[in-house]
Parts: C-alpha cells; sequence; structure tokens
C-alpha cells in the first residue's frame, strides 16, 4: 500500500497515557510532514468501531488521512464515537453506516450503501466480535457466536471483495484471538451450529477459529498484489468486549475479575494499525499477528483443507437462506 513509513505512527506507550477530563484515553500523533498523509483518500471501513480496539483503530487512521467509517449495530453509539473520532483526529472526514452483523440483510445493506457512497475500500477491517453464556441465534436462525464473529463478516468480505480488488493494492485485518487454541480438535463440521451442546467459551474459542481459517481462505484466493488477508491476536484488552450482558455465570464473573490485569484498547489496536499501513507488511498475506510479530497459529489453524471447507460451508449457509455469495 505504500502508504505510511513506520516513523510517522508511534508506539503504544508512546501514544497512550494521556487522557481527557473525562477520563477517556486519548491517542497522540506525530504530526503529519508538509505533503500530508499517505492515508488521504483511502478509505478504512473498520466493523464495531464504537468503542475498545476498533475505535482506537478509527482514531489512528483518521488522523492519517484517511476516510474512516464505522460500520457498527447501535446507532446512537456509533454517533457518539464518530464525534469523538473527529474530536481526536481532528478531522470531519469520518462516517457512520448501519451494520448489524447478527442479521444477512443489514450486511448487504451496509455494503451496499459501502459501495455505492465512496466507490473504494483500501482497508476493511473486520474487528466486531461477541461471546454469549447461552446459546442464541441470529435474524436468520445461525448460532449467535458463529453467526456474528463469522457468518456475518465472512458474508461483509466477500460483498466488498471485488470493491477491495478495484482498489488495489488494499487489506483485510481479521480480529482473532489466542482463544482460537482452544478449538483444538477445529471445527464441528457436524454441529457447526452447535445445535447439540453449547459451552460459551468453547463456541467462541471456534469462531476465533474460524476468524484465523477465513483468513488462510482469502489468502489463497486472492493476488497478494492486490490484497492482503491477515488476522489478529490483539492480547486481553479492557474494554467494552462481553460487558453488555451477554455472559452470565462463570464466563461474566471471569470476564469482570480479568480486567484490571487486561491493557488498554490504545495498546491493543497497535498490531491492527501496524498490519492496516506499515510498508514492511506489504505483500504479506494469510499470516496471524500479535505485538508486530508473526505469532503462532494452532495445529487445527493451519489446516487449508478446513479453510477450503469452511468457505464451501459458509457460502451453502448464506444460500441456503437466500444470501448467496459472490465469491
Amino acid at each position: 500500500m505504500s502508504v505510511v513509513t513506520r516513523a510517522k505512527w508511534l508506539t503504544p506507550r508512546q501514544r497512550g497515557g494521556s487522557s481527557g477530563s473525562d477520563g477517556r484515553e486519548f491517542t497522540t500523533f506525530q504530526s503529519i510532514d508538509d505533503e500530508g498523509s499517505g492515508l488521504n483518500g483511502k478509505v478504512v471501513v473498520i466493523t464495531g468501531a464504537n468503542s475498545g480496539i476498533g475505535k482506537e483503530t478509527a482514531v489512528a487512521l483518521a488522523a492519517m488521512g484517511a476516510t474512516t467509517v464505522l460500520a457498527c449495530r447501535n446507532p446512537h453509539k456509533a454517533a457518539e464515537a464518530a464525534d469523538e473520532v473527529r474530536e481526536r483526529a481532528v478531522t470531519d472526514d469520518v462516517a457512520v453506516v448501519s451494520l448489524d452483523l447478527a442479521d444477512l440483510e443489514s450486511v448487504r445493506t451496509a455494503a451496499n450503501t459501502i459501495c455505492h457512497r465512496w466507490g473504494r475500500v483500501d482497508v476493511l477491517v473486520n474487528n466486531a466480535g461477541g461471546i454469549w453464556t447461552e446459546r442464541e441465534t441470529t435474524v436468520q436462525g445461525f448460532e449467535q457466536t458463529f453467526g456474528v464473529n463469522h457468518l456475518g463478516h465472512f458474508y461483509l468480505t466477500t460483498l466488498l471483495l471485488d470493491t477491495l480488488i478495484g482498489s488495489a493494492p488494499a487489506r483485510i485485518v481479521n480480529l482473532s484471538s489466542v482463544a482460537h487454541r482452544m478449538a483444538v480438535r477445529g471445527l464441528p463440521w457436524n454441529d457447526l451450529q452447535h445445535q447439540r451442546h453449547y459451552s460459551g467459551l468453547v463456541v467462541y474459542g471456534q469462531s476465533k477459529l474460524a476468524n484465523v481459517l477465513f483468513t488462510r481462505g482469502l489468502a489463497a484466493r486472492l493476488d497478494p498484489a492486490q490484497v492482503t488477508a491477515n488476522a489478529v491476536h490483539p492480547g486481553p484488552v479492557r474494554s467494552g468486549f462481553g460487558m453488555d450482558g451477554d455472559t452470565k455465570g462463570l464466563i461474566g464473573l471471569g470476564n469482570r475479575l480479568f480486567r484490571p490485569f487486561e491493557t488498554t484498547a490504545v495498546a491493543g489496536a497497535d498490531t491492527v494499525i501496524f498490519l492496516c499501513i506499515d510498508d514492511s507488511v506489504e505483500g504479506q498475506t494469510g499470516g496471524y499477528w500479535s505485538n508486530r510479530n508473526e505469532s503462532h497459529v494452532s495445529h487445527a489453524g493451519h489446516d487449508d483443507a478446513a479453510a477450503a471447507r469452511l468457505w464451501a460451508e459458509s457460502e451453502q449457509l448464506l444460500a441456503g437462506v437466500g444470501f448467496p455469495s459472490p465469491h
């Protein structure tokens, strides 16, 4: 992409540490040179950008000159986040698109809006996700964790692929997690919807493995000179994740007990931003990253046959409810 060099953005330690009067953590940036940022004219789409890693990523990329699109489910929270991003990044070039990953019609509408309004996507950050203690279902009847964390992003990405290719060189960054290693037996192909047995943590880990496999699937299909795809483990981040009442019992308790030991959203966004902009990863694809370095992925995460099968299964699931994937 050749958009910005390492010298033009700061490390988490350099960027963090300051806060506004309301206690929000602010990110600071080095001033851009007289020629302007390399992200001017670029369009960045970030799902779940109303809080946490997504919002910090939005602030960073907006400050570097990108047209920054916050694709979010809650319109009120998204509007508030957009105002904050504009204030902190000192730019008005921030927009909100309604996106509910638990509703494929919403996903299709969001993709159409993005393509028609901007006509290009240079960076897609699939950041949104969730964990549910009890089994719930999406609007189209899919198990919620798999539906939101994987299937919704799969559909959004495939709908935007032609636009990404047309914006080449472009980048896709998928938020995964070290939790993908919990899926030691891979994905439960005979029960992807977890109708027979449901365990919130197990299902979450499997959805994060799906993120890794989806990334490998994208890398296998796309010319890295046109579009790259990489997955990220952001580390344990203190954000709004799992704090909206979706986690109960031991999972909810554990989530709250570990919060004091988690890192900031600014630090968690660091590798995401790195993969979005840094020249050193130009053309690198299919990787799993943490702390700006390629990291160890589980044995199941290396399975290219499983990646191909997940792609085929995802297409069949989408087509079965009237939302065929264009790729």
